[in-house]
């Protein structure tokens, strides 16, 4: 699934092809992954409009029209294709921008994510609701206010879209790789220390990820480049990576667990920390 890094780049594409520029129509393809209106509501509201610079919340592509306020979400597939001079379109384009000089072209081959249309900025709150702030836009402080009040394993808690918006499953096992950080580790676990480290750790992973948007191939020592090819070996210690099960996958928009998300091991650099010793108890003076 795109993850933060993908969706920036996917905004940077739509700020090229559709910033500044006026909607002559909208074709919808697929009506069904127009997930909050009717399909001519959208073509309604954009035709005439013009684009603003486009933003981007977590995995959100959100896309400004002096007004109303198109939203993408890409799931599994989805992607952005500008097409200037070719006349037919792809079996698996869903919604069509048409502009004076070319189309701009949602795609998704699995029709997972979809499409959505905010009318104004209360409608907009209301789709972006229940997402926590952009992981890569959240201060400090109040990414480890918002995770002092979680519980559970520290992986599932950066996938958790109410937390931060944009960690998939890939950027959580690369951020909590090079924080020293085992991904089973509970985050009650976490001193105050490992707490700034992995916010640290985080900041600098997304920013090193959105500077280059293939960056699986050009980061060499990371984690990802070597993530899920056979026979990969971790960059850091060298011994032989293993895959597990660990934390659940988020829904687009509320932030759910699912089913399990892969997770890839180095076992000589991600020890999981032995359990805390329980404190002593000891009776408390008697009630009078």
């Amino acid at each position: 699934m795109p993850e933060l890094p993908e969706v920036e780049a996917y905004r940077r594409f739509f700020a090229e092809h559709a910033e500044g520029r006026t909607v002559l129509a909208v074709d919808v393809l697929d009506p069904a992954l127009v997930r909050n209106a009717a399909p001519g509501d959208v073509g309604g509201a954009l035709t005439g409009r013009r684009f603003e610079e486009p933003g981007r919340h977590g995995k959100w592509l959100v896309c400004p029209a002096a007004g109303p306020t198109l939203l993408f979400h890409f799931g599994m597939t989805g992607d952005l294709v500008w097409s200037g001079n070719e006349p037919d379109r792809h079996r698996h384009d869903r919604l069509v921008l048409v502009f004076e000089d070319g189309e701009l072209r949602y795609r998704n081959m699995r029709r997972l994510g979809g499409v959505w249309l905010a009318l104004d900025d209360a409608e907009l709150k209301v789709v972006l609701g229940g997402l926590g702030p952009d992981a890569f836009a959240v201060e400090q402080e109040e990414f480890l206010g918002s995770l002092s009040r979680r519980r559970g394993g520290v992986k599932a808690a950066l996938m958790d879209q109410r937390l931060v918006a944009g960690i998939g499953n890939l950027l959580a096992d690369e951020v909590l790789w090079q924080a020293r950080i085992h991904p089973r580790r509970p985050v009650e676990d976490l001193g105050p220390n490992d707490r700034v480290r992995l916010f640290r750790t985080m900041r600098r992973v997304l920013a090193g990820a959105v500077e280059h948007f293939d960056y699986l191939e050009t980061r060499r020592r990371w984690l990802g480049r070597v993530r899920g090819r056979p026979g990969g070996r971790c960059p850091r210690c060298r011994t032989a990576l293993s895959r597990t099960v660990v934390a659940g996958r988020t829904d687009p928009r509320r932030g759910g667990t699912g089913v399990g998300a892969p997770t890839t091991l180095a076992a000589a650099s991600w020890r999981l920390p032995a359990p805390r010793a329980p404190r002593a108890w000891a009776p408390g003076p008697p009630v009078s």
